[in-house]
């Protein structure tokens, strides 16, 4: 299958893929190519959408149900659910905020990996997602302002081939002591319409590499951390915590490890980290 082959599954890919429910198949040749876009899908990653057009669209369809209407309770049920599993004192305060409506207690709470006395938000996120990338930018606003005792952690969502190739990326670069280029990367992915896989392994592994020399890492150094034991274990822990925390859209935040929202359910980016901050607090004040 020739480049311009791969990268138009992969663009269809990202227009369709940003849930669980996307189903990604393999044609002969190994090249992951996608299902039919669902009727309501997001802009061509190519464009860069205004601020009004990123509220307004994240707010309505960037969350995309990860899940067959017919295999899970209807969302009421299954918030009614994790809301009376959860002891009181771990419920965010009635008022500005609603559980089950502006974020889903995750029920059981998982834990985090963070020093005593801070609080671990995660964005859950994937870059071939438009949607996540679209979010970046609030993300690295938020960055400046967000409270001492938070720490920021990404972990990238891991349900197929394509998102796990993109996982390691990720954290090769984190390997290489080169988080500076995760930024690259999207934009990469995102603006070049470079989607930094091929239809095998080692042709997304060639990608990978000229990505990287062309970005001052020298092609040995970042193929011993691609295929490093460090990287693949922390491929293992985003499949768990893929798995854990029941990831079926992208972008996802979870706070804490207790509670998982997003900007659909938020109602905009500013109000998503608003709620993100408030939730924060509540449990660091525990």
């Amino acid at each position: 299958m020739t480049r311009s082959a791969v990268l138009a599954a992969f663009l269809t890919l990202c227009l369709c893929a940003c849930s669980r429910s996307a189903h990604v198949q393999q044609t002969p040749t190994g090249a992951p190519t996608a299902a039919q876009p669902q009727a309501q899908a997001a802009a061509p990653a190519a464009q860069t959408p205004s601020t009004t057009q990123i509220e307004n669209e994240q707010a309505t369809t960037a969350q995309e149900s990860g899940a067959d209407d017919d295999a899970q309770p209807t969302r009421g049920d299954t918030s009614l659910e994790r809301i009376a599993a959860v002891a009181p004192a771990d419920q965010l305060p009635g008022g500005k905020w609603k559980a089950g409506i502006n974020y889903e207690p995750i029920v059981p709470a998982q834990p985090t990996n963070v020093e005593p006395g801070k609080v671990e938000v995660v964005e859950v996120f994937w870059l071939g997602c438009p949607h996540c990338y679209a979010l970046e930018p609030y993300v690295q606003k938020w960055l400046k302002t967000k409270p001492a005792y938070v720490t920021f952690v990404r972990i990238p969502v891991m349900w197929g081939p394509v998102h796990q190739a993109h996982a390691r990326l990720y954290y090769t670069l984190l390997a290489v002591h080169r988080p500076d280029l995760f930024e690259k990367a999207f934009d990469t992915i995102q603006q070049e319409q470079n989607p930094l896989v091929a239809n095998t392994q080692d042709g997304t592994l060639q990608l990978d590499v000229a990505f990287a020399t062309a970005n001052g890492i020298k092609a040995d150094d970042f193929t011993k951390a691609y295929q490093s034991m460090t990287v693949n274990a922390e491929l293992q822990r985003a499949q768990d915590l893929t798995e854990r925390y029941n990831i079926t859209g992208v972008p996802t935040i979870v706070v804490d490890g207790k509670y998982a929202t997003d900007v659909g359910k938020a109602g905009s980016p500013d109000n998503l980290f608003a709620l993100v901050d408030d939730l924060a607090a509540a449990d660091h004040h525990h």
